[in-house]
């Protein structure tokens, strides 16, 4: 079964925050590494980890992280994602296709809580902040502890529909990018109370997308797919 699986077509998609529109996130439909995220700066020694060497092989590459069946890609400001996006998903595609591991997972930083804690904050205040200020919304830290971030949404956040996937698709992404030590982000937010009528039922919550994810280039709205449209098939 094993190797019938490796010589199955190997699909991506990849996806652009609009908070961060220099990270891509790259789906792939198996595991890349199991388990993660496992973050990588340029610079990095990557000898071990064959799939982060590839990748680094683009000079516009400067951050890489994996976890399970995502590859976040961030890029320098000045590239462009259109010269990117294929080939990087070629590259995730070889790799899977040589069977063997894709990374050999780096060790932990030894950070302490109030280091992340104050890299987490400074992510807020200089991009993720000022990205979602536009929807009137805020994002704090509420707590840091083993592992698990604590934090509440504010202004236009609190009750807003799209809450969940702003933090899912948005924040948590970045989060990562900046402090891979993370284990889990929780929402303390009491949306119940936010203004209406933006808390939706929550028979309707499922339905509504967040504001901060882009539909991905080739990709029908809500996960629809026509099959008899090319373009509406493998991304990259």
């Amino acid at each position: 079964m094993s190797d019938a699986r490796l010589d199955a077509p190997i699909r991506i998609r990849a996806e652009t925050s609009i908070a961060d529109p220099d990270t891509c996130k790259f789906i792939v439909d198996r595991v890349v590494h199991p388990g993660g995220p496992f973050s990588f700066d340029r610079g990095a020694t990557t000898d071990s980890s064959p799939l982060i060497a590839r990748l680094f092989t683009f000079g516009d590459i400067t951050h890489v992280v994996v976890a399970g069946s995502a590859v976040s890609v961030t890029k320098m400001p000045s590239a462009s994602w259109e010269n990117l996006r294929r080939p990087i998903g070629a590259e995730i595609r070889s790799q899977l296709q040589t069977g063997r591991p894709a990374i050999v997972e780096p060790p932990r930083t030894g950070r302490n809580d109030a280091q992340i804690r104050a890299a987490i904050e400074r992510l807020l205040e200089r991009e993720v902040n000022p990205s979602i200020a536009a929807h009137g919304g805020r994002i704090t830290v509420v707590d840091l502890s083993d592992g698990v971030l604590s934090i509440a949404m504010g202004g236009g956040c609190q009750g807003c529909a799209s809450s969940a996937a702003t933090l899912r698709d948005g924040f948590e992404m970045m989060a990562r990018r900046v402090a891979p030590e993370l284990d889990r982000i929780v929402d303390t937010t009491n949306h119940a109370a936010g203004p209406a009528p933006f808390y939706p039922n929550q028979s309707t919550t499922r339905s509504i997308a967040s504001p901060l994810k882009q539909t991905p280039d080739g990709e029908a709205p809500d996960g629809q797919r026509n099959d008899t449209n090319p373009q509406r098939r493998n991304l990259v």
